[in-house]
């Protein structure tokens, strides 16, 4: 995956691009701070870049950009720019996402 935010992720950081929160369950409309909410809650998110350090000492199971993944919540810096991304560290990626 090319990554064409402009946000370059040093050392350990991972750039990830959360999936997107839907707006309504049911007929019940979600206020601003619910949204808000349950995006920091997100946790299935695409992998968009990785620092130089990242994934050091992980072996083979190391995700690589583009990927999906699953991170702890609550976790991260939240960047807006084009879209809404967050900045990780490497060690808040808890599982890859396998579709099947």
């Amino acid at each position: 995956m090319n990554n064409t935010s402009g946000i370059v992720p040093l050392d350990t950081k991972c750039l990830v691009l959360p999936d997107p929160v839907e707006e309504k369950i049911g007929s019940i409309i979600l206020s601003s701070g619910t949204l808000e909410k349950e995006t920091w809650k997100r946790q299935k998110c695409t992998l968009i870049a990785c620092g130089a350090s990242a994934f050091e000492g992980w072996g083979e199971d190391k995700p690589a950009p583009g990927e999906r993944v699953f991170v702890a919540q609550y976790s991260g810096t939240k960047i807006e720019a084009d879209e809404t991304f967050w900045i990780i560290n490497d060690e808040d990626i808890i599982a890859g996402v396998i579709d099947v």
